[in-house]
């Protein structure tokens, strides 16, 4: 069974880095013109680093879905905060910089001192006011199955954010920001909604369904959300539901930014 299972991993995840890459060369810079004035977003990454078990290797933040995102903001002209949890350097998952994984793009970033220096003090999202943005946008990476979870402070910016008109994306183990956020009415903010993450399925695939401390996708559902997963395996989907946009997986995110900009260009 589990030769099946790593059978079936490999074939998808061929199919993935194929189909990521392939829209990476037609999606490498957003032909749309934004005129957005006095726009800016607030990137959150994790600094959680480990699975807490003793066979998993370190984890933290997938870079491509904060290198992916940031490109497109960046294309668009809108400047752009990266914060954290607690604050300080942020641990990067090791899978997301190996040579499949890493694309074209994302080794770019990496590869550039300047943009990976912004990784290495960060603020705590304490340090931050939410009033200065527009957007708050919630990279993934296994690490923010932790620290995103059931943090009061992280639940009332978004509620702040959200309940002030502002837009709210994330992608891949970034939802699981949302699972807990409840607004002042009691609700959860994704009560209701129309939405996506990682799925639990697809936890196997990555070869650590053992070490994730919850199924995301089944704690997205029980908190009200309208989950759907594309139909195949680790193939892109994005979700829009109002100001609430999420992304299923890294190959998401570009897709994702690009509707968040969409979104954020009528509000």
């Amino acid at each position: 069974m589990n030769k099946i299972v790593i059978i079936l991993g490999l074939i998808l995840l061929q199919a993935f880095v194929s189909n990521s890459f392939g829209q990476n060369s037609k999606l490498s810079k957003n032909e749309k013109h934004y005129t957005m004035k006095n726009k800016k977003a607030l990137i959150i990454v994790t600094n959680h680093s480990d699975f807490e078990h003793p066979k998993a290797e370190p984890t933290g933040l997938w870079l491509s879905e904060l290198t992916h995102f940031f490109d497109e903001f960046e294309a668009a002209g809108i400047p752009m905060d990266i914060v954290s949890i607690k604050g300080g350097k942020i641990p990067v998952d090791g899978r997301s910089l190996s040579g499949i994984m890493l694309d074209k793009a994302t080794k770019k970033r990496y590869e550039d001192t300047e943009f990976m220096s912004l990784l290495e003090n960060t603020k705590s999202i304490s340090e931050v006011n939410y009033k200065d943005y527009d957007i708050l946008f919630f990279a993934g990476g296994h690490g923010a199955m932790w620290d995103f979870a059931n943090n009061e402070k992280l639940n009332a910016l978004t509620r702040e954010m959200y309940e002030c008109g502002k837009l709210v994306s994330a992608v891949c183990h970034g939802v699981a920001a949302l699972q807990n956020v409840k607004l002042s009415n009691g609700e959860y903010l994704i009560n209701g909604k129309k939405g996506t993450g990682f799925p639990y399925f697809d936890e196997s695939i990555a070869g650590v369904k053992q070490f994730v401390p919850y199924n995301l996708e089944k704690r997205l559902k029980e908190s009200g959300m309208k989950y759907s997963k594309a139909f195949i395996p680790l193939r892109k989907h994005t979700v829009v539901d109002g100001r609430l946009i999420t992304g299923q997986n890294p190959n998401s995110t570009t897709k994702t930014a690009r509707k968040a900009l969409e979104v954020l260009e009528t509000l």
